[in-house]
């Protein structure tokens, strides 16, 4: 099937790169598998749209993710090869045989506990790595982790990634290409800049989401989704997979805490309580006691439409006590 926008297409030579196959498309690019000819090495090529090049911002995106990709060496993050000499723009990935988590949960629907934690911690792995080299993930999701026939993982896509002390990602700028309304930390939804415990909440979204076969917030739209997880708590994990235990559980209120200074500080403490679940103390949470106390924005609306329907009422009588008493 063609790329969108492209005029690369499959049987094509991009400078030294044999292009195979379209592996996916999204608004922003088109990633094809290719191989390189000088030395028959398999390769992933992402080439952005033709309007991408001309948005500064989403430019800016891309050349980021490129950067960081050559930056950082880890196994858990898809390497970007260096390629000096192009002759357009387009970066150039390893190539990893896998699936996107994302298909396996559209598969499989909920994971086994013991496979869940595996993939956890791995990526936990991957993330203490780059919070230590000053970069945050910023839209961690199941879309974004690759997995392989062995359950090791990469991230991938960094486009939206921010290092640390670089300008933040506000509120008024997200839209579906700045952040992921099932996955974003509440610190984001209120515009602060996201930190690495925030892509320790996202992870911990994806894990209620691979033990439960459900996301932990829902809503008819984005804004909704990411309202719910403002002002409601979570259905508690063990009423959905009665085989996750009370230490688990505890783990993912601790990853899914809505305040960052309650939360896991670092992705190797989530890590390490995962390993060592015998060692984690559960004690009762508010949160599972009154997961069922729910609120919904039209309930606040209301509410705020009828303080001001009552406040021409109230300036009223405040009006009228102090005529009485002059």
């Amino acid at each position: 099937m063609p790329a969108p926008n492209l005029t690369i297409q499959p049987g094509d030579q991009l400078d030294r790169y044999q292009i195979d196959s379209v592996v996916a498309t999204s608004g922003m690019a088109t990633v094809f598998r290719a191989h390189d000819l000088s030395d028959g090495r398999q390769v992933a090529i992402k080439v952005p749209h033709p309007e991408i090049e001309s948005d500064p911002a989403l430019y800016d995106r891309f050349k980021r993710e490129e950067e960081i990709g050559q930056r950082i060496d880890h196994p858990g993050v898809m390497k970007v090869l260096a390629n000096p000499h192009r002759s357009q723009v387009y970066m150039v990935m390893e190539w990893i045989d896998g699936r996107l988590l994302r298909q396996i949960l559209n598969e499989e629907k909920k994971l086994p506990i013991e496979r869940a934690v595996r993939l956890t911690v791995r990526i936990c792995e991957a993330l203490e790595h780059i919070h230590a080299n000053g970069v945050v993930h910023r839209d961690l999701k199941p879309e974004n982790i690759m997995v392989d026939g062995e359950d090791n993982i990469r991230l991938i896509d960094f486009g939206i990634a921010g290092n640390v002390g670089s300008r933040r990602l506000t509120f008024a700028n997200f839209s579906q290409n700045l952040g992921t309304p099932d996955y974003i930390s509440p610190e984001q939804v209120r515009g602060k800049r996201g930190d690495g415990r925030s892509d320790v909440y996202a992870l911990g979204v994806m894990l209620y989401e691979m033990l439960t076969g459900k996301a932990p917030f829902s809503g008819p739209n984005a804004f909704a989704v990411m309202n719910d997880r403002l002002v409601n708590q979570i259905v508690p994990p063990r009423n959905l997979e009665p085989a996750i235990t009370p230490q688990l559980q505890e783990i993912l209120y601790r990853a899914l805490e809505r305040e960052p200074k309650n939360r896991y500080h670092s992705a190797r403490e989530f890590a390490h309580d995962l390993e060592h679940q015998d060692e984690v103390g559960v004690a009762a949470r508010v949160e599972e006691a009154q997961w069922e106390k729910r609120q919904s924005p039209g309930r606040r609306r209301l509410l705020m439409y009828a303080m001001l329907a009552m406040l021409p009422v109230a300036i009223f009588l405040l009006l009228y006590l102090v005529a009485r008493h002059r």
